[in-house]
């Protein structure tokens, strides 16, 4: 498997859509895993972008599944009918994997996008998740998208709706790492990454940020946030975290990361982290919760 997955599966989407699922599982005690990521990647991505965190956690007895996304995964240009498949399927998919894992804790995983998706899933609900763990989530976008170009996605999103944005190239200023970078590059050589999306698509991700509050969340939240993020807005993401409890909320801003918190240099502290915060909001449950 190209990133080093344990196996790949299948899982359902919406209206009889199958997502393949990436899969990395600890080598299992008759006990299986101690806990469960359920990994949402971030836009233009893929499942197999998990491999970093999910070969650290392998090693710790912690598996991670990782869903390609609607309109992600063998796709060059970004697309989706709207953004509540996203988080209809991945109710659906938090279903496929207690059914494989019964009895195990899941946490979701996200990032980028992924977190943005993640978010409206636990305001929205999010029973039995043990708890959500977000890098950079994609909140309010770190460039100012003009208001002209605003008001015309959505007429262009009816018109002429897989159209493409016109992007500067991001791939270059995701992490400092550079074997990642190229292999980012690689991907999207191949076409399993996207490098272009569609006009609804970016109105899709408009109109799930608008007016976005997390007053109403109510799960263990463990985020990373980076100090030299070029699209995602991490004041803004910063400011919208207040409205968490605090109780609940465990923040880390690392000021050297760029966008990929997980993929950077420093990824292994932060996994210690995330680790530590899974061991003791594991440890905290009552039992049978």
């Amino acid at each position: 498997m190209r990133f080093a997955e344990d196996r790949l599966d299948s899982c359902p989407g919406r209206a009889g859509a199958r997502r393949i699922v990436h899969v990395w599982e600890p080598a299992a005690p008759s006990a299986g895993p101690v806990a469960i990521l359920l990994a949402l990647h971030g836009g233009m991505a893929h499942g197999g972008d998990w491999v970093a965190p999910a070969l650290y956690f392998r090693e710790r007895g912690i598996a991670t599944v990782a869903i390609d996304l609607c309109g992600h995964g063998a796709a060059r240009r970004a697309d989706i009918p709207d953004f509540g498949i996203f988080v209809e399927e991945t109710g659906l998919f938090l279903d496929w994997v207690r059914a494989r894992y019964p009895g195990i804790p899941v946490f979701i995983i996200a990032h980028s996008m992924g977190g943005l998706i993640a978010t409206k899933f636990g305001l929205a609900g999010g029973d039995g998740v043990a708890g959500f763990i977000f890098s950079s989530p994609y909140y309010v976008n770190a460039v100012a998208v003009p208001a002209t170009l605003q008001k015309l996605s959505g007429v262009l999103a009816k018109l002429a709706p897989t159209m493409k944005v016109p992007l500067a190239p991001l791939t270059d200023v995701l992490t400092h790492d550079p074997a990642i970078t190229a292999r980012h590059h690689r991907d999207e050589a191949d076409g399993i990454r996207a490098s272009e999306i569609t006009v609804r698509f970016g109105h899709a991700l408009q109109q799930a940020q608008r007016g976005l509050s997390l007053a109403g969340w109510r799960h263990p939240l463990y985020v990373v946030l980076a100090g030299q993020d070029r699209l995602a807005d991490t004041n803004a993401a910063v400011r919208l975290l207040r409205g968490v409890p605090q109780h609940l909320l465990t923040c880390r801003v690392e000021p050297g990361n760029r966008h990929e918190n997980f993929n950077e240099l420093n990824r292994n502290d932060i996994f210690a982290g995330i680790a530590a915060w899974i061991a003791g909001t594991l440890e905290s449950r009552s039992p049978g919760t």
